[in-house]
């Protein structure tokens, strides 16, 4: 059965509304976002920010603020510490980006007093819905890790085991992208896919089943495994989670399918104590409005945990 992003939100009519805390919420894109969130029954939001600006926006898009609870903080920084605290003081569930800046953004996540550090590494996944695929995508990472090592997989792993889990997908598949299917040593990248393969089977790494190397037809198309003769193949066009060897053929793929697929989607950023919603200015409003929904499905689960 397709699973789809219309499933993740009906998973939250049977929970407690969800509240987001947004960091500078002076931003027509997430304004609105939040707005349709609210509407659709996802989540509620505070919005963190100058109260002057916000309402400058909110009235050029004619919404009403009166559903929303505004804090007003001018300074950027100091609107982005405010909005985490309140996440890590449990008075809101998730944390999002609003117009500020990513590197002062992340460095609020990390802040020692109120950020929302855990000791964990951080990751980034994007969650799609393909036209065409039956199954949703994770993919990991394509914004946060450039080179990741051998123990970054590991925990990249880990830490989307994490949302498939939230998102109702039991034993993932997961696939260590490289550009071929075999080990070569001279390809780095299907030696540690191979390794990563081994710790799953050697019960190092549990929750999911590891195949590795993999090109990324054998990884998405059932089709590819037979013509390519993969069919005792552990993953055979049925991964749910795509690892990536680095930053940019992640990046090029999430680009490839946002610019020319018929496809959903939706990003986190995890390792946090709570979900992290950190999309780009350049996501459309439903990938916002379906990162505020992935969050708030991840939160439920991590209150539970």
């Amino acid at each position: 059965m397709k699973k789809t992003f219309d499933d993740l939100i009906a998973k939250l009519k049977d929970v407690p509304t969800k509240k987001v805390a947004i960091a500078c919420a002076q931003d027509s894109a997430v304004l609105e976002a939040v707005k349709a969130a609210k509407d659709r029954g996802i989540a509620n939001a505070v919005l963190v920010g100058d109260e002057v600006k916000i309402k400058e926006v909110a009235d050029s898009l004619n919404i009403s603020l009166d559903d929303f609870e505004v804090i007003h903080v001018a300074d950027d920084y100091e609107a982005a510490l405010k909005a985490v605290k309140l996440v890590h003081d449990g008075e809101a569930d998730m944390y999002m980006k609003g117009l500020i800046d990513t590197r002062s953004f992340l460095k609020s996540v990390l802040d020692k007093e109120v950020g929302l550090r855990t000791g964990a590494a951080l990751s980034h996944v994007c969650v799609f819905e393909i036209e065409g695929i039956d199954q949703l995508l994770f993919l990991t990472d394509v914004a946060f890790i450039p080179y990741p090592t051998l123990e970054d997989k590991v925990n990249m792993i880990k830490n989307t085991l994490i949302i498939t889990e939230a998102c109702g997908i039991e034993n993932p598949k997961v696939a260590p992208l490289a550009a071929v299917e075999v080990v070569n040593p001279k390809m780095p990248v299907t030696v540690e896919a191979a390794e990563l393969t081994r710790m799953y089977k050697d019960g190092e790494i549990t929750g999911c089943i590891i195949d590795g190397p993999l090109s990324l037809d054998l990884a998405i198309d059932p089709e590819a495994a037979i013509h390519k003769g993969a069919t005792d193949r552990e993953i055979r066009g049925d991964a749910d989670i795509l690892l990536f060897p680095d930053i940019h053929a992640g990046n090029l793929v999430y680009k490839a399918l946002v610019h020319t697929a018929t496809v959903k989607n939706g990003n986190i950023l995890t390792g946090t104590k709570a979900p992290v919603i950190l999309t780009s200015r350049s996501d459309n409003f439903e990938s916002k409005v379906n990162s505020i929904a992935l969050g708030a499905v991840v939160a439920d689960k991590m209150k539970n945990l």
